[in-house]
Order: C-alpha cells, then structure tokens, then sequence
C-alpha cells in the first residue's frame, strides 16, 4: 500500500495546484465503504482527468497485485480457517501430503497435521506451524499491518504449541504479503534449539514455542526450502531424526 501511495502521490505533485486542491478537497469529504476505498477513487479522478491512460491504469493495478499477491490471506482471522486453508495449500504443492486418518496411522489421534508415506510401514507424521509477517506491535488490522519480504520492518512470528514428541518433522510457512517461505525441520532439531521455548502454557508438558524474528531469521536459512521440492527436505529431516 505504501508504494501504491507514493505513486500516486508523484503523480498528482504533477498536476496544477487548483486540479491538486479539487482532488485533496473531494478525498477529504469522501467517505469509503468496501470496495470504493480512497485509491479507487484517486484512480478513476485521474483517468476522468486525462491525466493517466487505461493502460497505465492496468499497469499500476498489475504492479500491485504483484506486490500483494498473498494479501487476501491477512484477511483471513479464524485461526482454524487459517490452519485448514496452509494444509490445504500444502496438500496443493506436495500432493503426496495426506490428512491423516485411523485407517493411515491406526495410532493417530489428532496430534500431527499431515502424512506422508515412505512405504506402506514406514510413515513420516508432520506438524505445520504457519504465521504470518505483520508489523511488530502494530495495533492495525492484519490485512493493514501486512509486511512484504523486503521491509526492514521488525516482525515476530510465534509458531505456538509446538510438540516435538508428537511428530518426525516440522513445515514451518511464512507469509509475506508478497512470497511464501517454507521450513522443514526435523523434530529434535527444533526441541534442541536455543529459541525453542518450553513450558508454553503451564501444565502442558511437551509443549512450547518458538518465535521467528527478523533478528533471528537468518540463522534458519539451512531450513529454508523451495516448494518444489518439500517432499524431498521432508525426507531429508525424517533421516535425520532418525539418525539423533
């Protein structure tokens, strides 16, 4: 949004000064209702005006779906709808990725989020931790506060009741408003880490959490992994911890 509003704003700094104090005037008496917000209407002035094409118009609005391609998931703020729609968008990446069921896993009991199976007795149980990066101690909506991956801004991105005893492998997934990063971490790799915080809530033994920050991001970049090949790390950390 902000260099959405830096184009605009050049734009009209080009305008003569009474155009300039037409438009400042009406955006001042303007009242928003979703989706006729402040920048719709400085568009559709400024081509009423002549003073950019339909082309250019395209252009600035392509440009900034680009930015924001991930956006619409900030919006989202039922956390169990949030959960549902990263596994699904897993499953759609990795499509070897399966819900667990008692006829998979006859142990299962809703501690693990995803599986995936090596052979028919060899199985890897997956946890997915997923958290999205928003100013840090902003007040405003999500969709507002919203950070695209090349701010300097600060973040903290908290991957709660995590419960390593509980599964092989952990996806952790980072979304800026402009790209998905994904993790994939053995299970102890993460219960040995020096941020993994235990005792989250108290009682609640095995359980704790681990926060990602903008500080702290880059000592993960071993983790890092494309989307094409999630199913190949995912193997990678099962070895692992089987080796520990």
């Amino acid at each position: 949004m902000e260099v959405l509003k830096k184009e605009l704003t050049k734009i009209i700094e080009t305008l003569p000064k009474n155009e300039q104090e037409i438009i400042n005037e009406k955006l001042n008496n303007l009242v928003s209702v979703y989706p006729f917000n402040k920048y719709e209407y400085i568009l559709s002035m400024l081509i009423g005006m002549n003073k950019i094409s339909f082309d250019e118009y395209l252009e600035i609005r392509s440009n900034y779906i680009k930015r924001n391609k991930y956006l619409p998931i900030f919006e989202i703020s039922a956390p169990r709808t949030f959960g549902e729609g990263i596994e699904k968008h897993l499953k759609k990446i990795a499509p070897g990725l399966l819900k667990p069921t008692k006829k998979l896993d006859s142990t299962y009991s809703g501690e693990y989020d995803l599986l995936y199976k090596i052979s028919n007795k060899e199985k890897i149980k997956i946890e997915v931790k997923a958290s999205r990066a928003v100013k840090y101690k902003s007040k405003e909506p999500l969709y507002q506060k919203a950070l695209s991956w090349e701010s300097n801004a600060c973040f903290d991105m908290n991957f709660q009741q995590i419960k390593p005893k509980c599964c092989d492998v952990f996806i952790w997934v980072g979304i800026w408003k402009d790209v998905i990063k994904y993790w994939v971490l053995a299970s102890k790799e993460v219960e040995e880490n020096k941020y993994y915080s235990k005792g989250q809530h108290r009682g609640n033994s095995g359980e704790g959490q681990l926060h990602l920050t903008n500080e702290n991001i880059d000592e993960f970049k071993k983790y890092e992994v494309k989307e094409t090949e999630l199913i190949d790390k995912i193997i990678e950390a099962y070895n692992r911890q089987k080796l520990k």
